[in-house]
């Protein structure tokens, strides 16, 4: 029996290796959201640019690898959150980029008390923070009513915040001198963070490019080499479908940045997906019961097994580079339109604070 048992472990730890590879070096990432009645521009930003804040994420190199992305995300000032301070965590630390974009899609504003000194010592508190001098830690908190709000002190809760280096940077919806006034500034440099002030009524424009339509064909291809398996399969696999619609109804670019981030290390589905599975752990379609398998598995040989694995495996990673080539010559053509059209240059919305501020604090922390 052994014999046997070694013999399929062989079998299967032979199966493609991807050449994507995720390092222990981690980004941990906090999003605080005021989801008060003014934010419904606010949230909508964010869901045009969660999918270009996932892919600069992707786009860092620490020793030739990419970090491993964990988002974690609260909501705070709406008078539905039956909790203290009114503060609700909508998602803890998670790697499920899925999750992390249905989450996002669910807010929903009302009118409430924004108490930022107390949603980000929630945040701080709450969360599996890494102890790795080495991971990029940063909140983001979003809003319009003065920082100094509420119970909890701002400072305080900065010195916190400072003594394990997450750095706190502030995003205030309206005119810069007055989130100045409003201590959103301060909220930030006592930490370390950086300030921000947006429009957040300002509707984001994308550039849209020759690429776009191939792109989120290949997408589509990138669906169908997933084998979801076990009890909670068939409901990831509509939840991946559903989160590209989601996508999708926010415009044709934003369905193709989403398109480009399935693309990337970060999007796996290991709990779901047999293909990321064994590349996590060669063994584990052993320990799998047939009625737990992917249809297209059951009543397969275990060499039958692995060639299906393979072929998927390979299937994907083609298509994962070919959409990778796709975005280098997008991002060419965006860059090209924007030099020659001022007008189309990068205005300044949730999405480009977050993504120019990530990419800055990376570059300190040696990430490339």
């Amino acid at each position: 029996m052994k014999k046997i048992l070694g013999s399929l472990v062989l079998l299967f730890s032979t199966i493609t290796v991807s050449a994507q590879t995720l390092s222990n070096r981690k980004v941990q990432l906090v999003i605080l959201f005021d989801t008060s009645n003014s934010m419904d521009g606010l949230i909508d930003q964010a869901k045009s640019k969660i999918w270009s804040i996932v892919n600069e994420v992707s786009n860092l190199k620490y020793q030739g690898a990419t970090p491993t992305l964990e988002i974690a995300m609260y909501d705070y000032g709406n008078s539905g959150i039956n909790s203290k301070y009114w503060i609700r965590q909508q998602l803890n630390f998670s790697k499920d980029l899925d999750l992390v974009s249905e989450k996002l899609f669910g807010l929903r504003t009302n009118g409430g008390e924004e108490y930022c000194g107390a949603v980000i010592k929630q945040s701080i508190q709450d969360l599996s923070w890494s102890s790795d001098k080495g991971d990029l830690k940063l909140i983001y908190i979003a809003g319009n009513e003065p920082f100094d709000q509420g119970p909890v002190s701002y400072k305080d809760v900065c010195q916190e915040a400072q003594n394990r280096g997450i750095l706190i940077n502030t995003i205030y919806c309206g005119i810069y001198e007055q989130g100045v006034r409003e201590h959103w500034k301060d909220g930030a440099t006592c930490s370390s963070g950086a300030y921000f002030n947006i429009n957040s009524n300002e509707k984001v424009v994308f550039i849209n490019t020759p690429y776009d339509e191939e792109i989120n064909i290949k997408n589509n291809q990138l669906n169908k080499t997933y084998l979801w398996y076990g009890s909670q399969g068939s409901v990831k696999k509509e939840q991946q479908l559903r989160e590209d619609d989601n996508s999708t109804n926010q415009g044709a670019s934003v369905a193709v940045e989403r398109s480009i981030a399935k693309s990337k290390a970060n999007y796996k589905n290991a709990n779901y997906d047999l293909v990321d599975a064994v590349q996590a752990d060669s063994t584990i379609i052993l320990k799998m019961k047939e009625e737990e398998l992917p249809d297209e598995f059951k009543g397969k040989t275990d060499e039958e097994k692995k060639l299906m694995l393979n072929k998927k495996q390979e299937e994907r990673e083609k298509i994962q580079r070919e959409i990778g080539e796709l975005a280098k010559k997008r991002e060419e053509f965006i860059k090209d339109e924007r030099a020659k059209n001022k007008d189309l240059s990068e205005k300044d919305d949730f999405g480009t604070a977050v993504t120019k501020n990530l990419k800055e604090n990376a570059t300190k922390k040696g990430f490339e």
